[in-house]
C-alpha cells in the first residue's frame, strides 16, 4: 500500500535509423566522434553507477551495449536485461537457494522466496512459452526473477522486433505508418510483485498465471501470446519478502525510489522499463477494501500524456473492476468491499503527482495504462502478529483471487486494445520528438471517461532545451552525477564539442544540453524542472510535491530558448571524468558534493595528514599525491593546487547515527563509519568511545533514557558535538541544554523544494541556494552564541510541492520565511531542512558531512 507520509575524440558505435519500402527497420552501423571517453570504472563506488548507466539511446541498446548474453543451460548474469540476440525461449536452470523456515510468507501459506526458483524451473520444462533471467539482486543479495512469456521466437524474430520496438522510440512518426508493426509487433507488458515486500500475494497470483500461461491450449491465450510479451518481475523486494517489511534490507521504500533510483531493486525495475518499453504496466499491492484501481485523483502530473493515459487506464480499470467484484465475494460473507476506481470514487488523496511511484514512472517510458492496484484484505503488520493462522491464510487466498483476477483483465484488455494501446505509445513519444503541445483532458479529447473536470487538467510548457554549462558549476563533480543519471534514466544527452553563443549568452565547450525534442521528454522535464507550487490544489498530499534534480542535485542547470546549430552538439553515453589530481605543491579538495566528502573519508581512513581550509574545503599536503590520486579515479573528483596551509587538522570521523533509513544510506555514501543507535541502544549500554559525534532525527527520545544512559550521553556531548535534524534533533538538543534555540514545527504534511539564503560560513560556504523540506522546522529565540548557517527565502519559500498553514493558520511558509533554517554554536549544528531526504538531494548532503567534521571533536588522542 502506498501509505502518506577535455579529451581528444574517439569512435564510438551508433546506429542510423533507415525504414525500408516496406516499413521494416534497419540498423546500420556508422562511426561518429564522440566528446567523451568511457568514465572510470570506479566513479561513484559507493553507488555503484555502473550498474546503473545505461546506454544513451536505445538503438545502442537494441545493439546490445554494455550486455552479454548468458549461455543456453546456464543461470544469466544479472543486468543482462534487453539482449535481443537471442530468440525464446531461452533456457536457463536456475540454482537452488537454501530452505528458510524463518521465510514469513510461509505462515501465510504463501510460496516463500526459496520456492521460487525450483517453480520457475518446473514452469520454463512445461513447454516454450516461458523464459526465465535474472534481471539484478537485491541488497540483501537474493536474485530478482524476470519472466518472460511470449510465443516462440527464433533469434531473428527476437531482432525484428527489438528494431520495431526502436522504431517506435526513435522514429515515431515513421512507426505509425509502419505496417510490419501494426501486424507483428508484440506489446510489451510489465507484470511488478512485490515491491513492499508485505504485501506479498501479486507474487503467487503470477505464479498460478504463469502456469496457466504455460499451458494453455484456448485460442485466446495462442492469440494473446502471438501478438505480446509479457514480463513478470516475480518478487520485486525479496529482502522484505522474506523478513515481512515493507522495505528492503536497506530499509527503503522502493515505490518512493524511481527518481533517486538509489536501490539495486529499483535500477532493475528501471532497467526493464528502459529496455523493454512496456506499453501496459500492473503493480501489484495490498492492502485497502475495497480493492483500488488507478487511475487517481487530482492532482496529477502535469508532464504525462496524461489523455492518452487516462483513457487506457481507465477503460482497463474498468474491467479489472469487473473481474474482482465478478468473483463472488461479499462484505457480510467474506468481509470484501467492492473494488474502487479513485478518479471515479474519490475527490483527492489518492494522485498520481509525484513520478517516485511504480505506475507514474512508467508512464514516462511509454507506458499508456498503468495502474497500482491494492487487494483488499490486510494480512501484515499487526494483523500478521495478532490473527489466527487459518484466518490469515482465508485472507491471502482470497488476495490471491483478487490479484488473479486483475492480472487475467487486463491481459484480456491487451489482447483486444493491441493496436490502440502501441498507437497510444507511439503517440506519446511522437509528442515528445518533435515539441507537440500536450493535450488537455476533457469530454471532448477522453471521450468515455465520465467525470472529467477542470480540476483533473494539469499541462506544463516544456522548455526547448537545458544545459548544464561547462564554467560555471560549483561541482563539476556534481554536474557530471547528474548527466550521468539522466542517461541511465534513458534521457538522450548531448555535449558541446567547442562553445556557442545562444541570445546574449556564450557557452563553454563541454557543456551538456538536453534537447527537449526528445522521446522522453516528459522525463526529463520532470527530473530537471523546478516543479510547481500546488499548495493551492488540494488539502493534503499523498507524498512528496517537489523532487527537481536541477534544483537540489548540486549541479548548476539553466533553459535555453533555442538550440546552436553548426554541428555543436555530440551525443553522450556518459559524461567525461573530472578526475584531477595537480602535478606538484600541495592540494586542495573541495567539500561541495558527497563524492568530494566521500573521498576525504577515504583518505582520512588511510591516515592521510589532511587540514581543514578557510572556506570549507580540505587541504592535502603533496606528499599524498599517490593516495589523492586513487581517490580522485575512486569518486571522479579533483585536487587542485594551492598555497593554503588550512586551519585546524581533520580526523577520521566515526558517527553515532539515529536517523531515517535513507540518512543512514547518505552517510555511508560519503564514507563515514556509521554505527545506528537508538533509545534501545544507549539503554542496553553504549560504548561511546568508539564514535566521534552524535547525528540524531529519529528513533531517540532523551524522556525515554533511563538514568544510566543519559549520564552517558551527557558525558559525550560534554566532549563532542551534535548535529541534530528536524523536530527530534532539536528536541534532543534542548535536552541536553547545548544551543539556545527554540525550534518551531511547521505543517507536518509539507514538503518540496525552497528557497534559502546561506551564510558564508565554513559550514554553508557554495552550499545551493536550494533545499528540501519536509515537516520543516525554524528556529527562533537563539542565543547570542548561535550562528545561523541558513535561512528560508523571504516572501514564500516554496518553489514547488505542498505547503499549506495548519488548521490554526500557523505553521505556513509565510510564517517560515526569513526565519533560520540551520544553526550551528557550541556544541551543536541544528537542522530544519531535510538535507538527507531519501538519498535524495545530493546538492545539501556536503553540508551535513562538514557539519559532522565541524562536530567531532574530543579532547582526548585519536
Amino acid at each position: 500500500m502506498r501509505t502518506t507520509r577535455t579529451v581528444p575524440a574517439r569512435p564510438v558505435l551508433v546506429t542510423a535509423l533507415t525504414l525500408t519500402t516496406a516499413g521494416s527497420l534497419l540498423l546500420t552501423p556508422y562511426t561518429a566522434a564522440a566528446a567523451d571517453p568511457q568514465p572510470p570504472v570506479h566513479r561513484e563506488a559507493a553507488l555503484d553507477h555502473q550498474a546503473a548507466r545505461t546506454p544513451a539511446s536505445a538503438a545502442q541498446r537494441a545493439l546490445g551495449a554494455g550486455e552479454s548474453a548468458s549461455e543456453p543451460g546456464s543461470e544469466p548474469a544479472s543486468g543482462a536485461i534487453g539482449d535481443d540476440s537471442r530468440g525464446y525461449p531461452r533456457r536457463q536452470i536456475l540454482t537452488a537457494d537454501p530452505e528458510n523456515p524463518a521465510d514469513k510468507s510461509i505462515k501465510l501459506g504463501l510460496t516463500p522466496y526459496h520456492a521460487i526458483a525450483p517453480k520457475l524451473n518446473a514452469l520454463q520444462a512445461l513447454g516454450d512459452r516461458v523464459s526465465v533471467e535474472v534481471a539484478g539482486h537485491s541488497a540483501g543479495g537474493h536474485r530478482l526473477y524476470l519472466v518472460t512469456v511470449t510465443a516462440p521466437e527464433t533469434a531473428r524474430q527476437a531482432r525484428a522486433q527489438a528494431r520495431m520496438r526502436e522504431l517506435i522510440e526513435q522514429v515515431p512518426a515513421l512507426a505509425a505508418k509502419s505496417p510490419e508493426i501494426k501486424r507483428t509487433y508484440k506489446a510489451p507488458v510489465f507484470l511488478n510483485n512485490n515491491i513492499h515486500g508485505n504485501e506479498w500475494e501479486g507474487t503467487d497470483a503470477s505464479l498460478g498465471l504463469l502456469e496457466r500461461l504455460a499451458t494453455a491450449k484456448d485460442a485466446a491465450t495462442r492469440d494473446l501470446l502471438a501478438h505480446s510479451r509479457l514480463y513478470f518481475n516475480i518478487t520485486a523486494n525479496p529482502d522484505g519478502r522474506i523478513a515481512g517489511t515493507r522495505t528492503n534490507a536497506n530499509g527503503f521504500d522502493m515505490n518512493r525510489d524511481f527518481v533517486t533510483a538509489s536501490q539495486p531493486e529499483v535500477r532493475a525495475m528501471r532497467q526493464i522499463m528502459v529496455a523493454k518499453q512496456p506499453a501496459v504496466m500492473l503493480d501489484l499491492h495490498g492492502y485497502v477494501n475495497g480493492t483500488l484501481i488507478e487511475p487517481t485523483t487530482p492532482p496529477h502530473g502535469e508532464n504525462y500524456e496524461y489523455d492518452l493515459f487516462l483513457k487506457n487506464t481507465y477503460a482497463n480499470a474498468l474491467g479489472m473492476e469487473a473481474a474482482v467484484n465478478g468473483l463472488g465475494y461479499t462484505p457480510a460473507k467474506d468481509g470484501v468491499q467492492p473494488a474502487q476506481i479513485p478518479f471515479r470514487d474519490q475527490d483527492e488523496g489518492w494522485d498520481d503527482w509525484p513520478p517516485i511511484f511504480t505506475p507514474q514512472y512508467a508512464a514516462f517510458h511509454g507506458t499508456v495504462a498503468a495502474h497500482t492496484v491494492e487487494i483488499p484484505l490486510t494480512v501484515n503488520n499487526a494483523a500478521y502478529n495478532t490473527l489466527p493462522v487459518t484466518e490469515l491464510r482465508r485472507r491471502s487466498a482470497i488476495n490471491i483471487d483478487v490479484a488473479g483476477a486483475a492480472l487475467r483483465a487486463t491481459l484480456d484488455f491487451v489482447r483486444s486494445k493491441r493496436a490502440t494501446l502501441v498507437a497510444d505509445q507511439i503517440e506519446v513519444f511522437r509528442r515528445g520528438a518533435v515539441g507537440a503541445a500536450q493535450v488537455p483532458v476533457s469530454p471532448q479529447t477522453v471521450p468515455g471517461v465520465p467525470g472529467i473536470g477542470p480540476e483533473d487538467v494539469y499541462t506544463t510548457t516544456f522548455p526547448r532545451a537545458y544545459v548544464i554549462p561547462a564554467g560555471h558549476q560549483r561541482s563539476a563533480t556534481a554536474a557530471a552525477r547528474l548527466v550521468d543519471h539522466l542517461l541511465a534514466h534513458d534521457v538522450r544527452v548531448t555535449r558541446a564539442a567547442r562553445s556557442f553563443r545562444l541570445g546574449a549568452r556564450t557557452y563553454g565547450k563541454g557543456s551538456y544540453l538536453v534537447d527537449m525534442h526528445q522521446p522522453k521528454r516528459g522525463l526529463a522535464n520532470v527530473l530537471l524542472a523546478d516543479g510547481r507550487d500546488i499548495s493551492d490544489k488540494v488539502s493534503a498530499m499523498y507524498d512528496i510535491s517537489g523532487w527537481s534534480l536541477g534544483r537540489l542535485w548540486g549541479a548548476a542547470v539553466e533553459t535555453l530558448p533555442g538550440m546552436p546549430y553548426g554541428g555543436v552538439l555530440r551525443p553522450v553515453r556518459a559524461a567525461s571524468s573530472v578526475a584531477y589530481v595537480a602535478p606538484r605543491g600541495d592540494l586542495r579538495l573541495g567539500l561541495d558534493d558527497p563524492s568530494e566528502v566521500a573521498a576525504l573519508n577515504s583518505l582520512l581512513r588511510k591516515g592521510v595528514e589532511v587540514r581543514r581550509a578557510a572556506d570549507g574545503g580540505a587541504i592535502v599536503p603533496g606528499s599524498a599525491r599517490g593516495q589523492a590520486a586513487a581517490a580522485a579515479r575512486a569518486y571522479n573528483v579533483a585536487f587542485h593546487a594551492t598555497k593554503l596551509t588550512g586551519t585546524a587538522p581533520l580526523h577520521r570521523t566515526r558517527v553515532a547515527a539515529a536517523v531515517t533509513a535513507g540518512e543512514l544510506f547518505a552517510l555511508r555514501e560519503m564514507n563515514f563509519e556509521v554505527t545506528p543507535v537508538s533509545t534501545e541502544v544507549l539503554n542496553a549500554g553504549f560504548d561511546w568511545s568508539a564514535v566521534d559525534v552524535l547525528f540524531v532525527s529519529a528513533g531517540l527520545e532523551y524522556d525515554d533514557l533511563g538514568d544510566a544512559a543519559r549520564t552517558a550521553l551527557g558525558a559525550f556531548l560534554d566532549g563532542h558535538g551534535l548535529v541534530g535534524r528536524g523536530a527530534t534533533g532539536a528536541a534532543l538538543n534542548s535536552a541536553a541544554g547545548l544551543l539556545a534555540a527554540k525550534p518551531v514545527e511547521g505543517n507536518g504534511d509539507a514538503n518540496g523544494v525552497v528557497r534559502v539564503r546561506n551564510a558564508g560560513s565554513v559550514l554553508m560556504s557554495g552550499a545551493p541556494e536550494h533545499g528540501f523540506v519536509y515537516a520543516p522546522v525554524w528556529f527562533t529565540d537563539l542565543g547570542p552564541d548561535v550562528r545561523v548557517e541558513q535561512a528560508y527565502g523571504t516572501g514564500n519559500p516554496l518553489v514547488s510541492g505542498h505547503w499549506r498553514p495548519s488548521r490554526d493558520g500557523s505553521g505556513g511558509p509565510a510564517d517560515a520565511a526569513g526565519q533560520a533554517s540551520v544553526v550551528s554554536g557550541p556544541g551543536a549544528v541544528l537542522f530544519g531542512t531535510e538535507p538527507l531526504f531519501r538519498d535524495h538531494p545530493k546538492g545539501e548532503f556536503a553540508q551535513v558531512g562538514r557539519a559532522l567534521f565541524s562536530m567531532a571533536r574530543t579532547s582526548g588522542s585519536r
